[in-house]
């Protein structure tokens, strides 16, 4: 009996850990300046693959791993961020991303149903480090302005440019 209320406290305090380093999303309703509707789900399916591109942007930066950003990147966006993940490689370094907070708007969706705009005002805390040395750790408030194309199977970052806050 013991041993069972110990390991359910074990997953417990772990589901609580997973939960707190899970980011802060708000949606806000879309303001569309194209001629285009744009369904609840569609919304809902760029918003969850717009989140996933940012954890696969984290895990390729804190692994340099450039390969992790092929399901969720295309275009310009995929070679920027491959380019720095091969950049901080060759440095001898790694970057470690936490999002906190995310206040996401879609604001176009093309009239053909080939490309959606989003913005997204983020707070996230970003460490550099060399092995297992910190070298530098800050916070960070922008926004972003996105741009998503539409594959087979999700929506996936085209355009990932940061703006002022």
């Amino acid at each position: 009996m013991l041993g069972r209320m110990i390991t359910w406290g074990m997953v417990l305090g772990i589901l609580a850990a997973m939960a707190a380093a899970q980011a802060t999303v708000r949606v806000e309703p879309a303001h569309l300046d194209g001629p285009r509707a744009l369904a609840p789900q569609t919304e809902q399916a760029v918003v969850r693959d717009y989140l996933q591109s940012w954890k696969a942007m984290s895990g390729a930066l804190e692994q340099n791993q450039p390969g992790r950003l092929d399901e969720d990147f295309v275009g310009t966006a995929k070679d920027k961020l491959t380019d720095t993940v091969r950049q901080q490689a060759a440095a001898g370094i790694h970057t470690r991303y936490q999002d906190l907070a995310h206040q996401v708007q879609v604001v176009f969706y093309s009239p053909e149903g080939l490309s959606i705009e989003l913005t997204d005002a983020v707070d996230y805390d970003v460490q550099v480090w060399a092995g297992d040395k910190l070298l530098t750790s800050r916070p960070v408030h922008t926004r972003y302005l996105v741009m998503m194309t539409p594959t087979q199977v999700r929506w996936k970052v085209r355009v990932m440019q940061a703006g002022n806050p």
